[in-house]
Parts: C-alpha cells; structure tokens; sequence
C-alpha cells in the first residue's frame, strides 16, 4: 500500500509509524500540508493526519487548515482509510461537525500519561480493540474534541481519547506514535506545562516502552484494516 502521513511540521513526523509501515512492505509518503496543500485523494491507500502545535480556530493564522477539513471529509466520504492522532483528529472531529475547544476554560495543556478505558464499542473495534481495556495513553495537548454527531466513542480519559466515523476513519487524541526526544523537544521552553520537563522526562523513562508497544500494535492494526479495504 501506498501510506500518506500528513505532517504540521518538522517535530511532529510518523515516528515508530514509519519502522511499522516499512516493516509490513508499505510505502510511506510524507506530505507537510502547510507547504504543499491537500493531496489528491486517490494516489493513496491509507491517510495519517498527524499531530501539531496549531489548533481548530486558527484559519486566519493557518488558512492550509481549511484545505486540511476538505480533504478530510473527502476521505471520510470516500472510505478512505484514515487514522487521525492529536491535532488531526481535531481537524477531523471538527470538519464532520464536532466542537473543539480548549481542554479546560482557563485553558492549560495535558502533558503525560494519562488512565483512559474503552468504551464497548472500542473493546469491539478492530483497530482500538488490540488496546488493553484500561490503559495508559500519552497526551500532549492544550485542544479537545468532543465526539463528531455521526460517530462512535471507542475511548474515554482526562478528554475524550478515540471515535471512529463509518468503517474506515479513525481519531485519537493520544499519541501513539511518539519518541522520547520528540515529546521533551515539543514542551522545551513551554510556559502552559504544568509540570517540570525532568518530571515528564521521568514519566516517559518508566513508561514509554510499554506505550511504544501500543502504539505499534495500534498501527499494524490500522494497516491490516486498511489493506482489506
């Protein structure tokens, strides 16, 4: 298969995703949707719409964002396969009519490991299903989404964590695709953490591993569907 990975920018890549997708024979293409606009819809199997520091809102700042819920929505409506983490699952949630907002009313930023559990659904899916019932997801974000109208909540935490729209689209807030210089580069000089960057570096040394693992079996998971579509 041919795997698009719509990036935000330079930290923010597939990471562990790509040794997976390369590992199962597939062709990963890098796309930074800031600089080159929405691709074209049918040169491509399966679509990651990655993470980033922008937010729902910020068009005026970000006008390739509206490029962004176009394609989007064309996925979707085309049964594209599609797994959108963090920022991209906000896009998604907010171009199939889901509201998106700050993650608390004074605004702040969840930085770490966090409980979540699946939902029935979720436990059912075949992508979030390879997930333990309760797990510890990573997040890394100051932005929420609330459940799309049309779509099933397959995870719940500190905000809701997954949905899946139809049979073929699928957003998570966590993060499964992380490494660790990666995540302590994004809050490097962030006044919104809450906690100290040797705390976070901590977190990460003890749990990360298990997570990456996750994250892995979430992706060959997503793959597996996508490649029966």
């Amino acid at each position: 298969m041919r795997v698009l990975a719509v990036t935000h920018g330079p930290d923010v890549g597939p990471e562990i995703f790509a040794a997976v997708i390369a590992d199962g024979g597939h062709d990963l293409i890098e796309w930074d949707i800031r600089t080159r606009g929405a691709p074209a819809s049918a040169d491509f199997d399966a679509v990651i719409v990655l993470g980033g520091d922008q937010n729902v809102g910020e068009e005026v700042e970000h006008p390739w964002l509206h490029e962004e819920y176009d394609a989007l929505r064309r996925w979707v409506d085309d049964g594209t396969p599609l797994l959108a983490i963090c920022l991209g699952a906000q896009t998604l949630a907010h171009a199939t009519g889901g509201t998106v907002g700050p993650v608390g009313p004074v605004g702040g930023t969840l930085a770490g490991f966090y409980v979540s559990e699946l939902t029935a659904a979720g436990r059912d899916d075949p992508v979030l299903g390879v997930l333990p019932d309760r797990f510890e997801a990573f997040n890394a974000n100051g932005y929420r989404f609330e459940i799309p109208p049309a779509a099933v909540e397959l995870a719940t935490g500190p905000v809701p964590q997954a949905f899946r729209l139809g049979g073929s689209a699928w957003g998570v807030q966590f993060h499964p695709e992380i490494r660790r210089d990666q995540v302590l580069q994004w809050f490097e000089g962030d006044e919104t953490l809450t906690r100290t960057l040797d705390d976070l570096a901590a977190e990460l040394d003890e749990k990360l591993d298990a997570w990456q693992e996750h994250g892995r079996a979430l992706c060959r998971a997503f793959l597996t569907v996508a490649n029966r579509t």
